[in-house]
């Protein structure tokens, strides 16, 4: 038979749809042609398959070789191909069985020598295998990875010779163990490690708990950096469905797998990153920051040094979760709902208040006019960090407290909140605010008269809202009474950012 037909995957966002190789040998003269939108990378695969199976020690068919990769409307990108081509070939041309083909799935990149080598985008490809009901074939090097998806059978291999040893039942690759997943607590970061700044641990918890954005505003040296490193180690460990879903988004962008496996990550951009490096981009979309960030915590240090059109490009995402991105080849949408915390300085020396300020009303005017009101909008606690005195910084004898008590408090909270209605409470919609933060009547004048003098905007008093009923959850109360409101309303307007 001169027609073989090998299952593979695509990559399209965290995706992994299927492709069929058809491989066809006709007479004429001898040549190789891939159709089925190819880029580059697809196209050179034809010479890296050819020393393969020569140095493999296979007859390269001296035949017309077409290879379909379809569907054609799909593009193909990167080395992923190489095995399924490399055994279409050889099923086409009678060197291998074809009747165990079609309960396998192939991809890997192949060396000259016929040494299979790691690929992008294993995790997706090997869950959408698992749902598929076939078994998967990949290089040894992405065996790690594989392993994360447990309802699906992989099979590393380390050379395409393995690879046909199997195929003809003649030495079967062994299957790989599941990876266990537990949640490291060796974590050097503590927040014991913070003296003082109760308010801002207390700001800490709060976010951690609903999964709030933060932004904290002092003079330099006040450890807002310190406190929003310490974040990640309160907040309540990934669930499974979350953690498959962030280390898809971490596989897909070429990074391997988060460590440990359902923490939530943490990204720390450098204020020169481009909007492109924020959001994503590329030909062929790849993610940015804010999907790396999916599930977990994005610190954008130095909050105005940002570029304002790339804050800007953060408004949509924070509200809907989600970033789509449109190129001439590609349409992918990532999920990106992360938890935005930020630091600043009040004015561009930092010192604002103190003698050592030199800057006018201008120049602070102009260094805050870089966050625009519709960001600051969303970020639903907004504190001042103030300097620790000098005396509690130089006797402290006492850790504070750690952050194996604090998480413990945040995930009890957060339970509290999956329980009631499925999400944490900064992910509520406007017609779940209205069965979940339900007001008394005293709180409602109290919260009416506040939106009045404060000038709160809608979103603004949805967000005080969210906040409050997190402050609730953490003490354990099923109402939302005015101290929870007057919490969360002094969180919103504590920023030198607002003023």
């Amino acid at each position: 038979m001169t027609l073989a037909i090998i299952h593979s995957r695509s990559k399209q966002g965290i995706h992994a749809p299927a492709v069929t190789v058809e491989v066809h040998l006709s007479n004429g003269l001898p040549s190789l042609s891939i159709v089925g939108m190819p880029e580059t990378a697809v196209k050179e695969s034809k010479d890296r398959v050819r020393s393969a199976l020569l140095n493999a020690h296979f007859e390269f068919p001296a035949r017309r070789i077409t290879i379909n990769l379809a569907p054609a409307d799909i593009p193909k990108e990167g080395s992923r191909y190489d095995l399924a081509i490399a055994l279409g070939i050889l099923a086409a041309s009678g060197q291998l069985p074809m009747e165990a083909l079609d309960s396998y799935e192939f991809i890997g990149e192949l060396a000259l020598n016929g040494e299979l080598r790691p690929v992008d985008g294993v995790l997706p490809t090997a869950i959408a295998c698992g749902k598929a009901g076939r078994t998967l074939v990949i290089p040894v090097s992405n065996g790690e990875e594989a392993a994360l998806a447990h309802s699906a059978e992989s099979l590393p291999a380390d050379h395409l010779l393995s690879v046909c040893a199997h195929l003809r039942g003649t030495a079967p690759l062994a299957p790989l163990a599941e990876m266990p997943r537990q949640l490291s607590t060796d974590n050097a970061l503590d927040m014991a490690d913070i003296i003082g700044q109760q308010q801002a641990r207390r700001a800490l918890e709060i976010a951690a708990s609903g999964h709030h954005n933060l932004l904290f505003s002092g003079p330099p040296g006040t450890g807002k950096t310190l406190l929003a490193s310490r974040l990640p180690t309160i907040m309540p460990p990934l669930g499974e469905s979350e953690a498959l879903e962030t280390a898809s988004i971490h596989s897909v962008a070429g990074l391997g797998l988060p460590r440990p496996f359902n923490q939530p990550p943490f990204r720390s951009p450098h204020h020169t990153s481009s909007s492109a490096a924020l959001v994503g981009g590329g030909s062929v979309p790849r993610p940015g920051e804010i999907s790396l960030a999916h599930n977990g915590v994005l610190f954008l240090d130095e909050l105005p040094e940002f570029p304002r059109k790339v804050l800007e490009v953060l408004r949509e995402p924070l509200e809907s979760g989600q970033i789509h991105l449109s190129r001439a080849r590609a349409q992918i949408s990532y999920p990106a709902k992360f938890m935005l915390v930020a630091a600043m300085n009040p004015c561009p020396c930092g010192y604002l208040g103190s003698e050592k300020c030199r800057c006018t009303p201008d120049m602070i005017r102009r260094y805050r006019d870089k966050i625009s009101g519709p960001l600051l909008d969303r970020i639903d606690l907004q504190l001042q960090v103030q300097p620790v005195p000098t005396q509690s910084l130089v006797r402290a004898t006492q850790k504070g407290e750690g952050s194996e008590a604090i998480r413990r408090r945040v995930i009890t909270a957060r339970h509290r909140q999956l329980a009631r209605q499925g999400k944490p409470n900064a992910h509520l919609q406007v017609d779940e605010l209205r069965h979940h933060c339900l007001l008394g009547s005293r709180e409602q004048q109290f919260i009416e008269s506040a939106m009045v003098r404060l000038d709160l905007s809608a979103r603004g008093y949805h967000r005080v809202l969210k906040v409050a009923r997190t402050i609730a959850d953490l003490a354990a109360s099923e109402v939302i009474d005015s101290q929870h409101i007057g919490e969360a309303l002094a969180y919103r307007f504590q920023s030198g950012a607002t003023g």
